[in-house]
């Protein structure tokens, strides 16, 4: 198999940040295990060995999301799941986080309906449109009553207990133009920021910071995240990885500020600090780190 390594596209990466889980192959049925091991055989994985980002296949998802929105008769949300997936390679086995797309979307439309005005909501998604997507999905989740997504998308900033099921370890920051192929048509990949551990080292360390959150901070926010990430992960297969892409995240962060965020440790730090039963030092990181996030989700208000 060869790699994907270059991207051909003026399109950037949106502002939103991704975690992602890939199962390996044999955890899924036919005929999506024989599609997936054709394509990666044909085109290789979207990467391969731990190092490696999946930025290419990541644009390559907004660009086919971008061409929905720009069609004589534009589409918001899928007719039907397009069978897409990251496919990342790890010590010879073949990992796959499939794209679902339309179930996805379905999650933003109910997401888009809690954040934002009954008149805005109106304005992007007309009423009949929303009502035809709603039974869409009603009817689908009949039939798929247990379908869930690999992929959980935030946007402007990475909710804090997304970084609970990583260590530092897991830790890995690619400059702008350091890795892909050179040539006429193909530009230098944008900066990666990600975090990438094996599924049992993930549930570990969530389901550890949970007892000492439910144990000190009962009823707080972090805890309930936990908990939230904790059971999402239990959906999935024990030989899974388990991924943390800032996506466009890192450029809105620039180089500089990209090379210095350490949000994962620094909570480590803080639960440690909780464990050790200094709810000061603590304190204090959680304040560090929820201040940080907030100055980036402030972004969102310039202009």
């Amino acid at each position: 198999m060869r790699s994907v390594t270059v991207w051909r596209t003026t399109v950037l990466p949106p502002y939103t940040a991704q975690l992602r889980v890939y199962e390996p192959l044999a955890a899924f049925p036919e005929p999506d295990r024989a599609r997936w091991q054709a394509r990666a055989a044909a085109h290789g994985p979207d990467a391969e060995g731990p190092d490696r980002p999946v930025t290419a296949a990541a644009l390559a998802e907004q660009r086919a999301a971008l061409a929905e929105l720009a069609a004589l008769t534009p589409r918001p949300l899928p007719e039907q799941e397009d069978g897409r997936a990251y496919l990342r390679l790890l010590d010879g086995v073949l990992h796959v986080c499939p794209w679902t797309t339309r179930l996805r979307a379905w999650q933003a439309l109910q997401e888009l309906q809690r954040t934002l005005p009954a008149h805005l909501v109106d304005t992007v998604l007309p009423p009949a449109l929303r009502a035809a997507a709603e039974a869409g999905r009603a009817h689908w989740q009949q039939e798929h009553p247990d379908a869930r997504p690999w992929i959980a998308s935030s946007r402007w900033e990475v909710p804090l207990h997304w970084f609970l099921p990583f260590g530092e370890e897991d830790r890995r920051h690619v400059p702008a133009g350091e890795y892909g192929s050179s040539g006429e048509d193909e530009r230098p990949e944008p900066a990666a920021l990600f975090y990438l551990t094996p599924m049992a080292q993930a549930r570990r360390r969530v389901a550890r910071a949970y007892r000492v959150l439910r144990e000190r901070t009962p009823g707080g926010s972090l805890a309930d995240g936990a908990e939230e990430v904790g059971r999402w992960l239990e959906e999935f297969h024990p030989r899974s990885l388990v991924e943390l892409d800032y996506g466009g995240l890192a450029r809105l962060l620039g180089p500089r500020a990209l090379a210095e965020e350490h949000s994962v440790g620094e909570l480590a730090d803080g639960l440690g600090a909780l464990r050790a039963g200094d709810a000061a030092a603590a304190l204090r990181a959680y304040e560090r780190l929820t201040a940080r996030w907030r100055r980036v989700l402030a972004l969102r208000q310039a202009s």
